[in-house]
């Protein structure tokens, strides 16, 4: 595999950037220690908006709003993006981000404990970006599908730990080691899951591209593997 700190370098030169609101945001968000989407996610997150062209997104992990903008900005007009957060020093910050942008009505912001909130969403959504607490991940998973819409993509961020993610759980520290084993759960559920086709991408921190298989779709796939 091709990487290392100068081909990442390389590769980010070649952004076309965000928005003047977007950068301001992300220069905030850098000087306050907010951790958001990395560079080449962000482009990776545009490519598939640009590819689905989704109309109804759910983000779980909102942080200062400023992935779910992005998506809005990326995504197409009238599509409504409905977000989760519950850390409540955030909270405000990404509704006065949202305003900012003049995006309170295309944005959602639901408040509280993503477990227990998802369980109450209907869907369906043609795309879910998951970008909260990674230990929590595979505990999501059940409800992502249920709300996600057949042909429609789970995109979840920092899959790969900053490549502990290969390490044996003896050598992550142990405060990790919880997170490290959910995380390893959740991609093997993610890439073996009857009704998902997933690829996992070292871009960024790691991000996998699930696709939810409608009935035909895993018809398919059933007399093609076996």
């Amino acid at each position: 595999m091709i990487s290392g700190e100068r081909m990442e370098t390389y590769l980010a030169s070649l952004e076309r950037g965000n928005t003047p609101l977007l950068d301001q945001i992300e220069k905030e968000a850098l000087e306050t220690n907010v951790p958001i989407i990395r560079t080449q996610t962000q482009g990776l997150l545009k490519f598939l908006l640009a590819l689905r062209k989704p109309m109804s997104i759910l983000e779980v992990g909102c942080a200062i709003g400023f992935s779910a903008l992005l998506m809005s900005e990326y995504a197409p007009a009238g599509c409504h993006i409905t977000t989760i957060e519950k850390y409540e020093k955030r909270i405000p910050v990404a509704r006065s981000n949202f305003a900012r942008a003049g995006r309170e009505e295309a944005i959602t912001l639901l408040t509280g404990d993503a477990s227990d909130i998802l369980k109450e969403l209907r869907g369906p959504y043609d795309f879910i970006f998951m970008d909260a607490a990674k230990g929590q991940y595979i505990h999501f998973l059940s409800d992502a599908l249920r709300l996600l819409s057949p042909g429609g993509l789970l995109v979840s961020d920092n899959v790969l730990q900053d490549g502990d993610i290969i390490e044996s759980r003896f050598v992550v520290t142990r405060r990790n080691r919880t997170i490290h084993s959910r995380m390893r759960e959740y991609l093997y559920e993610l890439t073996h899951h009857e009704q998902l086709e997933t690829v996992v991408l070292p871009v960024g921190d790691g991000v996998t591209v699930s696709v939810k298989l409608g009935d035909k779709d895993r018809h398919s796939s059933e007399v093609l593997y076996g």
